[in-house]
């Protein structure tokens, strides 16, 4: 039997079990991960129960689900995922569920960037411009899920062998979060998704959505002024990987890092040779070790350009509940305070 086969049967099992405990009230909802669980809580409150698939200090590049994973997601009445190709586990997982819930792509509606990960390391010509090359995420530009669960794929997708776990983004960023404005776009398309599940709780949930979207508002406010407290010519930073490029575009940081949008690509002896020279040359102020990413990389970098360690930056998913970044805005206010920590020494 194959692995998504046993995946499959032991999915249809314990969705039994699962549909029996759940809740007749709320919302039965799966997040793929810590991020988008964090959302879905702010706007659904204590109208749902939710499963997150990849945790705190999860990866979700290169995350392998569980069977329990497929019976959450068979169970589910609303799915929530990132879509652009983020979650390389998503098709298989949802076709071994079989789940009839939507599947509901949280970056539709938003303005998402070109992906720089096939010419991540062509020297100074390694970033694109992100201002020429934003396009606006609309339905069926990557996959579409109907309300029945039958899924159809682009043909990139359809090609994907099973031992293919598809951490290769596509032709654009996944990490649209790091834009507060794209995390609008989130939160609006959450309520939706419920709303269409659950028409008696809708109102709540554009109460909660709205109230949301207030702090977000202000959150976005604050991360300006830290940035703008920064010298212009002190912005150049270091990351493990390539997650930060909304971040850059909305907020004027520049970002290098060794390995591309995925942490799955790793960086060769020449990749970081040339981000070497490159930190030099553009005279980076700080370098940063990520939660999600073994520091081995970024300490060696560190060592041979003599620029200390400023920290630990969140970029694919949350702390704990104990650690700096239990909530999307923690992580958003905890990133840029530490970037400005290291860069100014305060």
């Amino acid at each position: 039997m194959s692995k998504l086969a046993k995946l499959a049967a032991a999915a249809s099992i314990m969705t039994l079990g699962h549909t029996a405990m759940a809740s007749a009230e709320n919302l039965n909802v799966v997040a793929s991960f810590s991020i988008i669980a964090d959302f879905a809580r702010n706007v659904g409150g204590d109208k749902v129960d939710i499963t997150t698939l990849v945790g705190p200090d999860g990866d979700a590049h290169v995350y392998e689900p569980r069977p329990a994973d497929a019976a959450a997601v068979g169970a589910a009445d609303v799915v929530l995922v990132n879509g652009l190709q983020f979650e390389g586990f998503l098709q298989r997982l949802v076709e071994a569920s079989g789940t009839k819930a939507p599947v509901v792509e949280l970056t539709k509606g938003g303005e998402v960037l070109k992906s720089t990960e096939e010419d991540h390391h062509d020297g100074e010509e390694a970033r694109h411009d992100h201002e020429a090359e934003k396009h606006k995420h609309e339905e069926g530009e990557e996959h579409a899920h109907d309300k029945s669960g039958e899924h159809a794929h682009e043909k990139e997708e359809e090609h994907a062998h099973e031992g293919d776990h598809g951490h290769h983004h596509g032709e654009f960023d996944p990490h649209a979060w790091h834009s507060v404005h794209n995390a609008e776009v989130y939160v609006k398309n959450i309520a939706d998704a419920f709303c269409a599940a659950d028409a008696a709780g809708c109102d709540t949930y554009r109460a909660n959505a709205e109230a949301y979207g207030a702090k977000l508002e202000a959150l976005e406010k604050e991360i300006e002024a830290v940035v703008a407290a920064i010298p212009e010519d002190k912005r150049t930073i270091i990351t493990s990987h390539d997650a930060f490029g909304y971040f850059e575009h909305e907020y004027g940081l520049k970002f290098l890092a060794p390995e591309g949008v995925s942490t799955e690509s790793e960086a060769s002896a020449a990749d970081v040779a040339a981000l070497i020279r490159q930190v030099r040359e553009d005279e980076a102020s700080a370098i940063f070790v990520e939660n999600i990413t073994n520091p081995r990389l970024i300490e060696q970098i560190a060592s041979e350009t003599g620029i200390r360690i400023g920290g630990t930056l969140y970029s694919d998913a949350l702390s704990g509940e104990d650690g700096p970044a239990a909530t999307y805005i923690d992580m958003m206010r905890h990133n840029v305070t530490t970037i400005k920590g290291a860069i100014l020494g305060s």
